[in-house]
C-alpha cells in the first residue's frame, strides 16, 4: 500500500475563495492548523503518514494520552514530502507550496482540476440541486443567484428579511444578514465588492432554523458518491461551527424523525446520491458534506426539511466526529465532539487539567464509554483544542 499524507489545511475555504497560488492564510488561522495539526491521525488509516508543523506536537499528543493503546497507529512528518496527499481541502495556495517543495505532479491535481474544484464548491450548485427535489409540503429551500446590485436590492425588498451569501468564502464567513431597514451603505458596499470580485452573491429567506445537521458523502473518483453517516452539530449565535453530537446514525436519525418523517430522510438521501455523483463525476476523490437544516413552517405541517443549506466539498468536523464515534466510542454512549477557542495563554491548559479531574474517563469493551478525551495536544500557547466528551 503506498502510504498517503494526511494534512489539516483549515484556511482551505478562504484560499479557494481568493484562488492564487500567493495566497496568505491569517495568522490566527496558521495558529489553528498549528495547534490542531495531529487531527487527521484519528481518522487516516493506520500506517499513512501525518504532516505536523512541529514533531513535538506528536510527542505532546502521544504523553498525552490517557490509553495508550488508542494512540493512533500511523507515522509522522514535519516536511513537505515526495508523496499522495490527503489534505482537509485542496486549493491553488496549496498546490503551488507543494510544487515549490518539489512533490511530483503525478501526485497533485492539475489546475484544471482545481478549476473544476473550484466550480463544484460555488455555493451556487445549490441552487441547481435544490431544483432537483420534488415539490413537496415537507421541504423547502430556495436560492437565487444575483448578478447585479439592483437583483440583490430587489430580492431583499420583496423577500423582507434574508440571508446574502458570497459563492466562496470560508466556513461560517461571507454571510450577511439584511431586511429593508437594515440595508445600509457598508452592507452595499460589501455587496459591490463580493460582485466585483466574485461575480455574484447567493440570496437566500430567512427560515426559522431549530435544527442543524448534514448528511455526509464519499466521492470515490470514479462517478459514484455515497452516503456514510449523518451529523448532528451546534453553532454559535452568528452560525459558526460549535461542536457535534457524538450518536450512532440510528439514534440521530430518530432525534431528526421527531420533526421529519424517516421516509423524508431516505428519500433526501436518495435523491442527493444521484445528484451528487452525476455532479461531481470523476472530479472528486474523498469526504464531503451537504449541511441541512429543520425549519418550523406555517400551515398544517410543523416542521420542513431545508435538504441542501451548502455543501463543502473537503474533508470536515462531521465526518471527522463520525469516524472517531466509529472508531473509538462505545455504540451506547453519548456525548460531544467539541472545537475550542481560547482567548489567552494558559487558559486551555486549564481546562483540560480541570476536565482531568471533573470528567475521569471510563472504558467499555475497550471503547471510550464516559469522560474526557483529548484529540489534540495540550500546551500553555495552546488557543484551538479538539475533544470528546462523554457523559
Amino acid at each position: 500500500m503506498t502510504k498517503e499524507i494526511y494534512l489539516f489545511n483549515p484556511e482551505n475555504d478562504m484560499a479557494l475563495a481568493n484562488f492564487t497560488p500567493y495566497y496568505k492564510a491569517p495568522k490566527e488561522i496558521i495558529r489553528m492548523a498549528n495547534d490542531l495539526s495531529v487531527l487527521p491521525s484519528w481518522y487516516a488509516p493506520e500506517g499513512n503518514i501525518i504532516k505536523v508543523n512541529s514533531l513535538l506536537q506528536a510527542d505532546l499528543q502521544k504523553r498525552q494520552c490517557p490509553v495508550p493503546e488508542l494512540t493512533p497507529q500511523v507515522e509522522w512528518c514535519d516536511t513537505w514530502e515526495n508523496a499522495p496527499y490527503r489534505p482537509w481541502g485542496w486549493n491553488p495556495s496549496l498546490l503551488h507550496t507543494l510544487r515549490q517543495s518539489g512533490v511530483n505532479e503525478n501526485f497533485l491535481l492539475s489546475d484544471e482540476q482545481i478549476q473544476r474544484l473550484r466550480f463544484l464548491s460555488g455555493r451556487q450548485r445549490c441552487t441547481e440541486i435544490l431544483q432537483s427535489f420534488t415539490d413537496s409540503n415537507l421541504l423547502c429551500g430556495e436560492a437565487m443567484v444575483c448578478d447585479t446590485l439592483s437583483q440583490i436590492q430587489n430580492y431583499v425588498r420583496n423577500t423582507g428579511e434574508c440571508i446574502l451569501k458570497a459563492p466562496w468564502s470560508g466556513s461560517g464567513r461571507g454571510l450577511v444578514h439584511v431586511s429593508p431597514t437594515s440595508w445600509t451603505s457598508s452592507i452595499e458596499g460589501w455587496a459591490e465588492r463580493i460582485l466585483r470580485v466574485q461575480g455574484n452573491i447567493m440570496a437566500e429567506p430567512l427560515y426559522n432554523k431549530v435544527k442543524d445537521f448534514a448528511m455526509e458523502f464519499y466521492s470515490d473518483e470514479k462517478g459514484h458518491t455515497h452516503f456514510i453517516g449523518y451529523s448532528l452539530f451546534e453553532t454559535d449565535i452568528h452560525g459558526n461551527y460549535k461542536a457535534n453530537i457524538l450518536s450512532s446514525d440510528k439514534q440521530i436519525e430518530q432525534i431528526l424523525s421527531y420533526y421529519i418523517p424517516t421516509a423524508t430522510l431516505h428519500n433526501t438521501r436518495q435523491t442527493l446520491e444521484t445528484v451528487l455523483s452525476d455532479l461531481i463525476g470523476t472530479a472528486y476523490h474523498g469526504y464531503l458534506g451537504v449541511d441541512m437544516m429543520i425549519c418550523r413552517a406555517s400551515g398544517n405541517y410543523n416542521y420542513q426539511l431545508h435538504p441542501c443549506v451548502e455543501v463543502n466539498l473537503r474533508m470536515n468536523m462531521g465526518v471527522v466526529s463520525h469516524l472517531i464515534f466509529e472508531r473509538y466510542v462505545h455504540p451506547q454512549a453519548h456525548g460531544k465532539y467539541i472545537v475550542e477557542y481560547y482567548a489567552t495563554d494558559g487558559e486551555a491548559l486549564e481546562v483540560h487539567q480541570q476536565y482531568l479531574y471533573t470528567h475521569p474517563l471510563k472504558l467499555q469493551d475497550e471503547k471510550l464509554a464516559k469522560g474526557y478525551f483529548s484529540l489534540t495536544p495540550v500546551e500553555k500557547s495552546t488557543r484551538y483544542h479538539i475533544f470528546l466528551l462523554l457523559t
